[in-house]
């Protein structure tokens, strides 16, 4: 067995380059490097639509830092954001759209690329638009209320000839991506077992959208538990068959109209089974694989920074990166390269078809085909 010694960044890197062209869903080389040879000297404009939490605190200030595109545009129905962020960001009054005139933003060639940073319950109309307005897509995940609704904005996008990307970053983060290399590449043997979770104590506004089911479609599965079912995908390199999932609520005062805390298993192909839980009750964020001959984990594993990693062989010695900058970077690129993005509406479509039947098995208290 290697020793923890030469279990480095360069044969990380290395490895990622022989083989990452075989993984089923992880990305390529570029992604982790974060420099693209190939592309355009032209960066490609992005418009927010959407200026919450996530837009201020994460996208708007990884546009800082890009090397492929920037932050062009922004959509609120804020007249005070638009303001303030026209001021901080240098964005010119017509690149400034409110929800109203939105589809307006067809006649606009600043803009390239929409990203959609809303309540779920309107991400299937604004990709919608946006498509139909001749302009690309990133859609934050969950993608949707349903999967019946992410077919719709596949469709619609395909119809525009517009790509849509969903804003799955950890698919650019680099200890995620060696959880996806060496469960996928059985670097220690087969898969054993599989435990991953992801949770906070909420601590917010008790009026926010996310405690509305008619805006969120749901809880902490839907904001929190959507990682943890994408870890326990890329990590096997296999899509689920079944699920069975339960239910636990300790405070229905606050969340009365959605899930608090639910536990579930995937069933795989070959009887694998891999556990998860997600809460709005429990801090927690691993993922956490046991094979044949070792062990690989990655705790923290969800947040925007502070990911560590632990193997048979040593930690995970890979730095921390900006992953929004990464994501988008690497989406602007596909555009410019005439490539697939690897976090396409389709992996969305796969994640609320899972969320869709654990959703169905709580119900129904039985096991559900996914």
């Amino acid at each position: 067995m290697e020793s923890a010694h030469h279990y480095n960044r360069r044969k990380f890197l290395r490895s990622l380059s022989l083989g990452l062209g075989a993984l089923t869903l992880a990305p390529a080389l570029d992604t982790f490097a974060g420099i693209y040879p190939g592309s355009a000297t032209k960066k490609l404009g992005i418009a927010l639509v959407g200026l919450g939490g996530y837009s201020s605190g994460q996208l708007a200030p990884a546009l800082q830092q890009t090397k492929n595109c920037y932050l062009a545009g922004i959509v609120t129905g804020t007249p005070a954001k638009a303001d303030e962020w026209a001021s901080k960001y240098n964005i010119p009054a017509k690149n400034i759209y409110n929800y109203s005139n939105f589809d307006t933003i067809i006649n606009n060639p600043a803009i390239d690329i929409v990203y959609v940073v809303l309540p779920v319950s309107m991400h299937k109309d604004f990709t919608i638009r946006a498509a139909k307005a001749g302009k690309h897509v990133i859609c934050e995940k969950p993608m949707a209320l349903n999967a019946a609704e992410c077919r719709e904005m596949i469709t619609a996008c395909k119809n525009a000839g517009r790509m849509l990307s969903i804003g799955y970053r950890l698919h650019f983060e680099p200890h995620n991506i060696e959880m996806m290399r060496l469960g996928q590449k059985q670097a220690y043997g087969k898969l054993t077992s599989l435990d991953t979770a992801n949770g906070f104590t909420w601590g917010g506004n008790s009026d926010s959208w996310r405690l509305k089911k008619a805006m969120s479609g749901g809880g902490a599965l839907m904001d929190m538990g959507i990682y943890a079912i994408q870890g326990s995908r890329y990590t096997t390199g296999m899509e689920p068959i079944y699920v069975t999932a339960t239910e636990k609520k300790t405070r229905p005062d606050l969340f009365g109209e959605v899930d608090e805390t639910i536990y579930w298993e995937l069933e795989f192909p070959d009887q694998f089974v891999a556990t998860g839980k997600s809460s709005y009750n429990a801090n927690w964020s691993y993922l956490k694989a046991v094979a044949e001959k070792g062990t690989f984990e990655i705790s923290p594993a969800y947040g925007y920074s502070g990911i560590t990693g632990n193997t048979t062989a040593g930690r995970m010695p890979f730095p921390q990166i900006n992953q929004q900058a990464a994501q988008m970077d690497n989406f602007a690129d596909c555009i410019h390269q005439k490539r697939p993005t690897i976090v396409p509406g389709e992996e969305g479509l796969k994640d609320m078809l899972v969320i869709d039947a654990i959703y169905k098995s709580i119900a129904s208290g039985k096991k559900e085909r996914i």
